[in-house]
């Protein structure tokens, strides 16, 4: 993925005034490479424009100016449907359908592309393996399952289909500290095991040190730094300062 000078800008809501709120922030002048297998993970306050690099990577949005190159090709170029499938999103608030089993769900993309029933039977098979459940969860409803174990199925229906992408927009931070921690060793094993490129969204830069091969830091749609976790956390940037210096100590040896 290659983000080349990107500018997007919300329109301004003609309903501020009643709803007392302020358009989302978006982002300005945006550049930054994500080699194939590696892990990017972004970082900055709410509303400082993390969420909209994401949609700008699966054409829910189109930059205003500069491109957005995913597998070779601008993503004006794409299909905007071709593009989303090969582009798994893990969301924070999970999306699991309730009225599809667990196996329906992680095989949804699967049957639009036509894949044959035993087919899509074998990979959800397979998906549940990846991310450490029991084969027997496949006919259970979404509703009998842990927050934990949704969130689970959530990481493998985005990679039902091998996608080259994979989008995470705050994907554990609904969950519990245990869980979370479980879900970020889980993840690090999966990361391991199939290389995917990945790019990250948190609130929580522990989080992006411990899950990502580099961190960004965005603040008011700018990326401040892109670079390894120790160089990151060496930073002097008084913005980025305050983003560690609000959260727990940095975990030991990573400023070393």
């Amino acid at each position: 993925m290659v983000f080349s000078g990107v500018h997007y800008a919300y329109p301004p809501r003609d309903d501020r005034r009643r709803t007392g709120g302020e358009p989302p922030a978006g982002v300005d002048g945006i550049d930054l490479s994500i080699a194939r297998g590696e892990v990017v993970a972004l970082v900055g306050r709410s509303g400082s424009g993390k969420s909209t690099l994401l949609k700008l990577t699966n054409r829910m949005l189109v930059p205003q100016s500069g491109s957005v190159v995913v597998e070779g090709r601008d993503t004006r170029e794409w299909d905007p449907i071709a593009l989303r499938r090969r582009t798994g999103y893990v969301l924070q608030e999970i999306g699991l359908f309730p009225h599809l089993t667990i196996e329906e769900n992680l095989t949804l993309v699967p049957r639009l592309e036509e894949w044959p029933l035993d087919r899509r039977r074998a990979r959800a098979a397979e998906l549940l393996d990846l991310v450490g459940l029991p084969a027997e969860f496949g006919p259970r409803w979404p509703r009998e399952l842990s927050g934990g174990q949704r969130q689970r199925v959530g990481v493998a229906r985005a990679l039902a289909v091998d996608p080259p992408v994979l989008l995470m927009d705050e994907p554990f931070g609904a969950l519990d500290p245990v869980t979370r921690a479980e879900l970020q060793r889980e993840f690090q094993r999966i990361q391991r095991q199939l290389q995917q490129t990945a790019l990250l969204v948190t609130h929580d830069i522990a989080e992006a040190f411990a899950l990502g091969t580099r961190v960004g830091v965005i603040d008011s749609g700018r990326l401040l730094i892109c670079d390894t976790p120790p160089v990151v956390a060496r930073a002097t940037d008084r913005r980025i300062r305050q983003l560690l210096e609000a959260v727990p100590p940095v975990p030991p040896g990573i400023a070393s």
